[in-house]
């Protein structure tokens, strides 16, 4: 079984290259902020529908996690905030999880997943993570191939995330395997261009509710 491990920044300062450039928002038919927690649902949904999936650790402050979970149609697996006040950066968030992940479970294998996958599915996520148990690391590129979606790292292992620019390189350098994923695991949405992609794959019933039509300022 596994426990996966989301981190997840306030909504206000989430996504921030999906703003536009000047802070305004002409056609902008959606708050910011509610996008932010779109995304959040619907890659929890997912999640918690994984059949290996056993538990769901949040690490985001509390304010941040009664805002998404209020919204949240979740499955089957449990789904638990682990700080109130978690530590800055991406990667402090993911060991921060992965230490109660371990201390909780220690015969899980632990997954660090994205929270911005509106396209994921529990089918796509079900099949990296059944190929994952076959290797002590690995990891799902996203769709460029230049950043990482999900790390994972077996019982006893260290995830030893690197997230951040260039974190796939990063990752297979570290000795992590990478995962032949679906586009559902992979699409994970920082710019206009990554939400047209996700939009013409097929999103999550939380950010299919949203009029994103005008989100890119164009058409």
């Amino acid at each position: 079984m596994w426990t996966v491990v989301v981190p997840l920044k306030p909504p206000q300062v989430g996504k921030s290259r999906l703003r536009p450039a000047d802070g305004t928002a002409p056609r902008r038919l959606v708050a910011h902020e509610s996008i932010v927690l779109a995304f959040a649902r619907d890659t929890l949904a997912a999640v918690t529908r994984a059949p290996e999936v056993a538990v769901v650790l949040l690490v985001c402050d509390r304010a941040t996690a009664d805002a998404v979970l209020a919204g949240l149609d979740a499955g089957p697996a449990p789904i638990e905030v682990v700080l109130d006040d978690p530590p800055a950066g991406l990667n402090a968030a993911v060991l921060a999880g992965e230490a109660a992940a371990r201390a909780a479970r220690p015969g899980d294998g632990v997954a660090a997943l994205s929270a911005d996958l509106p396209c994921l599915t529990p089918a796509a996520l079900s099949d990296a993570l059944s190929q994952a148990a076959a290797h002590p690391r690995a990891f799902v590129p996203d769709r460029p191939g230049e950043g990482t979606t999900m790390l994972c790292a077996g019982p006893g292992e260290s995830l030893r995330p690197q997230f951040g620019i260039g974190s796939a390189a990063a990752h297979a350098a570290s000795g992590a395997v990478a995962l032949d994923a679906a586009a559902d695991l992979r699409i994970d949405v920082d710019t206009i261009e990554d939400l047209l992609a996700a939009l013409a794959l097929g999103v999550g019933a939380a950010t299919a509710r949203l009029d994103l039509v005008h989100l890119d300022g164009g058409t």
